[in-house]
C-alpha cells in the first residue's frame, strides 16, 4: 500500500499542478534506472538462488511475453499512451472503450511489482527496502504522467482520481495474494512466479517509461536512468552491509 499509494500522490500532483514536462521526464528516467537495478540485483537474482536457472529464464521470458501481448491488444482500444504526459489520452467519445482500456493498462502495470512485494514476504523473509524504494518511484511519475494526459483529455478529477486510487488498492490485495497464495509452494514455483512478474516490469519499463521519459529529456535520459540505476545500487549494498 505505500509503494503504491505514490500512485495516487502523483495523479493529485499532475491533475493539480502545472509540472514542467522535462522533470516529469526527469522523475520518470531516475525511477526507471531505480526499478531496473532493483530487478538485476533483487528479483532476478533471488528467483536464481531460489529456483535455479531454468524457472528463472522461463519466468521471464513469459512474463515479457503475457505482457507484451496483453499491452498490445490495449493499445487497440486506446490505452498505448496512458503513461503520456505531453499527450492527451482519448477520449470515450473519442474511442470506444478507452477508459477501461487505461484502467486495465495501469492495473496490468502495477500487479507484478505488488506480487513480488508479496512473495518476498515468504519464509519470514522482508521486503527489500530496494524494492519498495523502486516501485514508489516509479509509481509517482506513472500516475503523476498519467493523469497529465488524462487532464488534457478532459477527463474529471473523479475519474482520474478514482482510477489510480483504485488501482493502488488494488496493488495492495495483489500483494496480499501473493503473500497468501503461495505459501507452501516449491522453490521453483517462488521463482517462476517473481521472475514472471520481472520479466513483466522490465517490458513495461521499455514500453512505456523510458519512451515518455526520452521524449522530453532526450539525451539527458540516459544520464538520469544511469543515477537511479546507480542509487539503488548504492542503497542495495549498503543495506546488505
Amino acid at each position: 500500500m505505500v509503494s503504491g499509494s505514490a500512485l495516487v500522490i502523483g495523479a493529485l500532483v499532475g491533475y493539480y499542478l502545472q509540472v514542467p514536462q522535462r522533470l516529469i521526464a526527469a522523475i520518470m528516467a531516475f525511477g526507471s534506472g531505480v526499478l531496473i537495478s532493483a530487478l538485476a540485483f533483487d528479483l532476478v537474482e533471488e528467483a536464481y538462488q531460489r529456483g535455479g536457472f531454468s524457472s528463472t529464464a522461463l519466468g521471464f521470458l513469459g512474463g515479457a511475453a503475457v505482457y507484451t501481448g496483453v499491452n498490445w491488444w490495449l493499445a487497440h482500444y486506446g490505452a498505448k499512451h496512458r503513461k503520456r504526459s505531453s499527450l492527451p489520452q482519448p477520449t470515450e467519445a473519442g474511442v470506444n472503450g478507452s477508459g477501461l482500456a487505461m484502467a486495465v493498462g495501469a492495473l496490468l502495470d502495477g500487479i507484478p511489482e505488488s506480487i513480488v512485494v508479496g512473495v518476498s514476504l515468504l519464509q519470514g523473509a522482508g521486503v527489500s527496502l530496494v524494492t519498495v524504494i523502486a516501485i514508489f518511484l516509479s509509481n509517482f511519475p506513472e500516475g503523476l504522467s498519467g493523469a497529465a494526459g488524462m487532464k488534457k483529455s478532459g477527463r474529471s478529477p473523479r475519474y482520474v482520481l478514482g482510477l489510480w486510487g483504485g488501482i493502488a488498492g488494488a496493488s495492495a490485495l495483489a500483494a496480499l495474494l501473493g503473500n497468501t497464495l503461495f505459501q507452501g509452494v516449491s522453490p521453483a514455483t517462488i521463482a517462476l512466479v517473481m521472475s514472471t512478474a520481472a520479466g513483466a516490469i522490465l517490458t513495461m519499463l521499455t514500453d512505456t517509461m523510458i519512451p515518455e521519459a526520452f521524449e522530453t529529456a532526450h539525451n539527458f535520459a540516459g544520464l538520469i536512468t544511469v543515477a537511479g540505476f546507480l542509487a539503488a545500487f548504492a542503497l542495495s549494498k549498503w543495506g546488505a552491509s
